[in-house]
């Protein structure tokens, strides 16, 4: 994957566990516009690869603005950027890339946030905004302190498009997004992201109203594991017509990369989308958290770092 340089230009504590970090180019040449919702791989001090959404307004060139909350897995990527990263630090980071985009033809667009969830919604506002469409974006947060962007949220062009929920019970969270999705037309896209069980919530309540594919989520987390094949060998036949064999314990791309064959990958974990695969013959055994249900349920992609075959083969399509 190709990564460039970038300076860190400033750092702002937007709540006691999340901090965020505009970058510059350290060439001093303007970034790319991007698509609202994307996102970009870090590379941090400790060498460890993680993904944040890009939250500043998608046409601004001058910068990219992302917000890390602090969290304690093994990785420790998130720590090393909160410890060790200063104004004037470098970075490496790859282009922006997206799993959540704006969808077209909507006659509305209802953004639903909870905690670090709302970075990918920023970006998707300022978007909306821009072309004139209606949207709303909620956001959900356990007080004002924890809710980052708080400050930006209440003060931004868009503010009147904002309703903040702060310490809503677990009762109150459900009424409040019955409430939200109430009106929801045929015509609706919702867009979601936050902890898995409040994109579950979202998800349950808004898929009846909108249907299943207009409704977009974008997930921080690993898959749970919920495949009902098991971890058998299986053989993965290349578009090329090499045919190699992927044993139990290692995924398709370790199998393509160990023959010498390149594949984009990244977070390794299901989540980013960059090794998704297009499936020509054979039924995968999905194990992953990017691709859509309706994505799943056509069987003709599949994310090769995480997701096995319900068939004996697959035949694959290499990009």
């Amino acid at each position: 994957m190709s990564m460039f340089t970038v300076t860190v230009a400033d750092i702002v504590e937007e709540t006691p566990d999340i901090k965020s970090f505009r970058l510059v180019r350290t060439d001093g040449s303007p970034f790319d516009p991007y698509p609202a919702g994307a996102h970009i791989d870090i590379l941090g001090p400790t060498e460890v690869l993680t993904q944040y959404s890009l939250c500043s307004p998608p046409h601004e060139s001058e910068s990219y603005v992302v917000a890390v909350k602090r969290e304690t897995g093994p990785r420790g990527g998130s720590a090393a950027l909160h410890d060790r990263v200063r104004v004037g630090s470098e970075l490496q980071i790859s282009r922006p890339r997206t799993l959540l985009a704006l969808a077209e033809g909507a006659d509305r667009h209802i953004l639903v946030a909870a905690g670090i969830g709302l970075t990918p919604m920023l970006s998707l506002a300022f978007a909306l905004h821009r072309r004139g469409q209606q949207f709303d974006l909620h956001y959900f947060a356990r007080t004002r302190a924890q809710a980052a962007f708080a400050d930006l949220l209440e003060s931004a062009d868009f503010r009147r498009d904002v309703h903040l929920h702060f310490g809503l019970t677990r009762d109150d969270q459900l009424s409040a997004l019955e409430k939200i999705l109430a009106d929801a037309s045929a015509a609706t896209h919702v867009y979601t992201c936050g902890p898995e069980g409040f994109m579950d919530r979202v998800r349950g309540l808004a898929e009846p109203a909108v249907g299943e594919d207009a409704v977009h989520f974008e997930h921080f987390e690993a898959a749970t594991p919920t495949a009902t094949g098991s971890d058998t060998a299986f053989e993965v036949e290349l578009d090329t017509g090499e045919v190699f064999e992927v044993p139990a314990g290692k995924s398709i791309a370790d199998v393509l990369e160990e023959n010498d064959i390149e594949i984009d990958t990244s977070c390794r974990e299901g989540i980013c989308g960059t090794c998704v695969l297009d499936v020509l013959e054979g039924e995968p055994d999905h194990r992953d958290n990017c691709l859509t249900k309706s994505e799943r349920k056509a069987g003709d992609r599949i994310a090769a770092c995480v997701s096995r075959a319900k068939s004996g083969r697959l035949v694959v399509e290499l990009p």
